[in-house]
């Protein structure tokens, strides 16, 4: 099995089948940047993942997992100003936690340059919205590159970098899931070799860093006389490509994903069109557009999300007088969801059926739809088991980001409202306002605890809400892949000093916090039923390890046996509380209603043994002298 590592640092040129992610890890380390931030967010993870492969004392770079993204940008910003080639990356609604700084990047000199990898996530694949960050480049007066391949991800970044150093401005690349997490065989570059420079350059020689008063006015008009520029550079073949079709009359403008799907929709066509494919989406590569506009009759502007290129492109044909019938979003559904072949496929039917003809009814999946759900041996599982026990119908429970966001779903019920990281505390406090007649329970995870949830903790205990947090506490970013924060005792280059939720709790002036064993259901509905007969703020740390998580480290000790439970079919009722209210994976109903356990799901945890009424459920004979997780 190759070591990834290893070949990250390769020297001579090589090529690889990669992830998009990875390529993007290896264009980082061939441009020279030193300094790589980030929030651990879907569809990025895997860069770090990346970057991490390469042994501390081998890194020709810093990396950091910050506390939330507007961190990651701010020290990747300072990093920059001081000289040294910067990355911040992270997931596309993670920007909404940036934007107070991120907005303010294009102002500054940024000595080393500093290139923030977005990834946006058409179809909400992991996200709680589709939010399309070409926006917010428009607004912070950024330039963005939009790759459409693992190859062409590698390529960007590395122009990305040297654009952003000759301009001494940020730049954005636009990635998304499915670029993010394809695969392709990717020529790679030679390398020299380097470590992180210790030499400091800030400097505010180049002009003012502070904008206030007529100084935020000067800034704004350099940053619009570099984008400018930059605009200039990315109207280039380097990034605008024209393939020829066989019917010239009418083209085809797109971009990212959706110039991959709309290949294999005209693949075995007749009637192709031409196509313009931008990798530069802002400023709009005026040169290119105008030139391709001009050649056709009929123009489809083909992108996914929200309509930013066709807006500029046809803004662009009116102010220029070019006489050219332009096509883009027609309809609500055109905004909504991932660019697949099939999608483009109906897509551009709607403009031109004659070209590409409906493919009929959707294919449906072979196999039955499979529901998200928590891993089997969860302590999120077993604390809404318990939980749910302890509130009355009429309660009113706030859910957050995280694995524990999935409470939502049957058979807990557990969270009835989700804004963004962080929010559930001052959401919940306003739900308590003038609202004596209903409990209101919020829901935190360990990580977004540290990542956003500490100014509504301030603001409850400020104000003195009467609400209770309940922090699912598992000690890892376990969502995204088991990512370390500040209570882990773990950082990206090695052990740290862990920064204890309760402690942090304390310190904010919480008087009211308890703790508890997610596993111990009786003593957490305990726990639950006093915190919330209490007038005021009030905390319950449900604590258990992330069972993947630990399963994993433990399948590593050659000693590991596997440990699963069985049902006593001589016992068992069929009350079916196992599979009907605790909702463990591993349970299986037959037909017949007989509940047996897939060996395969099981990890043997034990979480599961208190919660049948009558005692069925037990670990399997074989195992029985062996310790419960």
């Amino acid at each position: 099995m190759k070591n990834l590592g290893e070949m990250l640092l390769r020297t001579e040129p090589f090529s690889e089948i990669v992830l998009g992610n990875t390529a993007l890890a290896r264009a980082m380390i061939e441009s020279g940047t030193e300094v790589v931030t980030s929030y651990p967010g879907s569809p990025t993870p895997e860069i770090a993942s990346a970057l991490l492969s390469v042994p501390g004392e081998k890194r020709p770079f810093y990396f950091q997992f910050s506390t939330n993204e507007k961190v990651a940008t701010e020290v990747a910003c300072g990093a920059s100003l001081n000289g040294h080639p910067s990355c911040v990356f992270f997931k596309s609604v993670g920007l909404n936690v940036a934007a107070d700084s991120f907005v303010q990047l294009s102002l500054l000199e940024l000595e080393g340059g500093l290139v923030a990898v977005l990834g946006d996530d058409p179809g909400a694949n992991s996200s709680q919205n589709e939010q399309d960050n070409r926006h917010f480049a428009r607004m912070a007066y950024i330039p963005v590159l939009e790759p459409s391949s693992p190859s062409e991800a590698y390529r960007y970044y590395l122009e990305a970098m040297a654009l952003s150093r000759r301009q001494k401005m940020p730049v954005i690349l636009r990635m998304t899931t499915h670029v993010c997490h394809g695969k392709e065989k990717v020529a790679f570059g030679a390398w020299k070799g380097g470590t992180v420079s210790t030499e400091s350059r800030f400097d505010t020689s180049g002009g003012p860093m502070v904008p206030l008063t007529t100084a935020a006015l000067e800034m704004k008009r350099r940053s619009l006389a570099r984008l400018s520029l930059a605009g200039c550079e990315m109207d280039s073949p380097a990034f605008c490509e024209v393939r020829k079709g066989t019917d010239s009359s009418r083209g085809v403008i797109t971009a990212g994903l959706p110039f991959r799907s709309l290949l294999d929709v005209l693949e075995d066509s007749d009637r192709t069109p031409d196509i313009l494919k931008l990798g530069a989406v802002y400023p709009l590569p005026e040169k290119a557009v105008e030139e391709f506009l001009r050649t056709h009759g009929q123009v489809k502007v083909l992108e996914e999300l929200d309509d930013v290129l066709e807006k500029d492109i046809k803004a662009l044909a009116f102010d220029r007088g070019i006489r050219v019938s332009i096509t883009g979003k027609t309809d609500d559904d055109d905004r909504i969801g991932e660019f697949t072949p099939d999608k483009v496929a109906e897509v551009l039917a709607k403009t031109w059926p004659d070209m590409v003809p409906l493919r009929g009814a959707k294919r449906q999946p072979s196999l039955a739809p499979r529901p998200p759900q928590m891993c089997p041996g969860c302590g999120h599982r077993s604390a809404f088991h318990a939980i749910r026990q302890a509130l009355a119908k009429e309660d009113i429970t706030v859910a957050d980001i995280g694995c524990h966001t999935l409470g939502f779903l049957p058979p807990y019920e557990m969270g009835e409202v989700l804004l963004s990281m962080g929010h559930s505390t001052g959401t919940g406090a306003g739900l308590s306002l003038f609202n004596r007649s209903r409990k209101v329970v919020s829901f935190i995870g360990d990580s977004t605890f540290f990542h956003a949830g500490l100014p509504g903790v301030v603001n409850a205990v400020f104000n003195n809400h009467n609400l209770t947090l309940i922090v699912m506490e598992n000690g890892t970013t376990a969502m995204t892949g088991h990512q370390d924060h500040p209570g882990a005792g773990r950082n990206a280059n090695g052990p740290s000093e862990a920064i204890p939720v309760r402690g942090v709790l304390e310190g904010l002036g919480v008087k009211s916090i308890r703790e508890v064993d997610a596993y111990s259901q009786a003593k957490l509905i305990e726990l639950v039923k006093e915190a919330m007969a209490e007038e005021g703020f009030s905390v319950v740390i449900a604590r258990h390890p992330c069972m993947l998580k630990y399963t994993r480290e433990q399948q590593r000790n050659p000693d590991y046996v596997r440990k699963s439970v069985e049902v006593n079919q001589e016992t068992c009722d069929r009350l079916h509380v196992c599979v009907e209210s605790f909702g463990c994976p591993s349970f299986q109903r037959d037909e017949d209603g007989t509940v047996t356990v897939s060996r395969e799901l099981c990890i043997g945890d034990g979480s599961c043994i208190q919660t049948c009424p009558v005692k069925a459920i037990g670990l399997r004979k074989e195992n029985r002298g062996g310790e419960t997780a």
